[in-house]
């Protein structure tokens, strides 16, 4: 492929695997799709802005109009989509622009790929489709049925179904991949890493749900852009890809972890109450992944969160900026009553 459209490509995993294709890949145009909400901004792409390969377009997946225009204008070989709200807590009190963004938007790619016939269309999803796991419960795997709990993992699912239903309706070459809870640099410190490393190096409490004993798998995210790259240039067409790191812990651990590497007590650990609908455990089985494609996490557990605090304490200034009331006000002008 010579151009390909990343949508979402000013968040967390879509400015990380932005950054790993114009390393990796020379002779690839990427054009980059991205509405700038609260969780996407410029300064993720520092570095990346002045790349003669790199187009940004600032615009919603949402408008027909703009997309169709893409596409034909860079002429487009592939998309990958990782445009999506994607915080549960959000979804739970907001869940309109959920549907609105993951379903319609994603309805809406699907839509300008097909007319216009672009060779391949990447669904990056989540491992929260798949509902919640018992301690002792096999992890989830491809075949593992779907039940969402969330209206994030809900709104998820839904274009995960629209994705199938667009290959096997219409042969649209599409590959859908969901992957463990992912962590590293540029993460929105809503996110329960850089939020934890963030009030730890604020000496403010950090807020843990029930008795803090939910599992989560973590992948770091360079590990995660490597699959998902695998999975766009030689995944089979129609197939889905678990993409896992193998590091399940359970969010009171981690939270400890975050302490120790930071050189801070427990006294700053508060229990809170239990979210609405908290799925007790996810686990991922990347068995069908690492034997088909190849792929294995290059990047331990203790590397990987030493590399991301690490990098949190090295960008403050960015900490700070993104969490700074400017973006609050954005939440609540733009999302609060959808």
């Amino acid at each position: 492929m010579k151009s390909i459209l990343v949508t979402g490509g000013a968040g967390f995993i879509g400015a990380n695997f932005v950054g790993m294709l114009l390393s990796e890949r020379k002779d690839l145009k990427v054009v980059n799709l991205d509405a700038l909400t609260y969780a996407g901004n410029l300064e993720n792409l520092s570095g990346r802005m002045e790349n003669r390969n790199h187009v940004f377009v600032h615009g919603d997946i949402r408008s027909r109009e703009l997309v169709e225009k893409i596409i034909k204008e860079h002429k487009i070989d592939g998309i990958i989509n990782f445009a999506a709200e994607s915080h549960v807590d959000r979804s739970i009190s907001s869940p309109g622009i959920f549907i609105e963004t993951n379903v319609s938007g994603t309805l809406n790619l699907l839509q300008c790929a097909k007319e216009i016939g672009v060779k391949r269309f990447l669904q990056v999803s989540t491992d929260e489709v798949y509902g919640s796991l018992a301690p002792d419960e096999e992890k989830f795997s491809e075949h593992t049925s779907i039940k969402p709990n969330s209206p994030y993992s809900a709104s998820k699912a839904a274009a995960d179904h629209l994705v199938r239903a667009f290959n096997h309706t219409y042969h649209l070459d599409t590959v859908i991949t969901r992957c463990s809870n992912n962590y590293g640099p540029y993460q929105f410190p809503e996110k329960m890493i850089p939020l934890c490393i963030n009030n730890i190096r604020n000496d403010k409490q950090i807020p843990v749900y029930g008795d803090g004993m939910q599992i989560r798998d973590w992948l770091y995210v360079y590990d995660h852009c490597a699959a998902i790259l695998q999975v766009f240039e030689k995944g089979k067409n129609g197939e889905v890809y678990n993409i896992g790191g193998n590091n399940e812990k359970t969010n009171l651990d981690l939270v400890k972890t975050l302490l120790k590497l930071l050189k801070k007590d427990e006294s700053l650990i508060k229990f809170v109450k239990d979210r609405p609908g908290h799925d007790r455990r996810y686990a991922i089985d990347n068995s069908k992944i690492t034997k088909s494609l190849g792929w294995k996490p290059s990047v331990t557990f203790e590397q990987g969160i030493a590399k991301t605090v690490d990098w949190y304490l090295a960008n403050q200034k960015w900490l700070d900026h993104v969490t700074s009331g400017e973006y609050q006000k954005y939440y609540e002008k733009e999302y609060r009553n959808r």
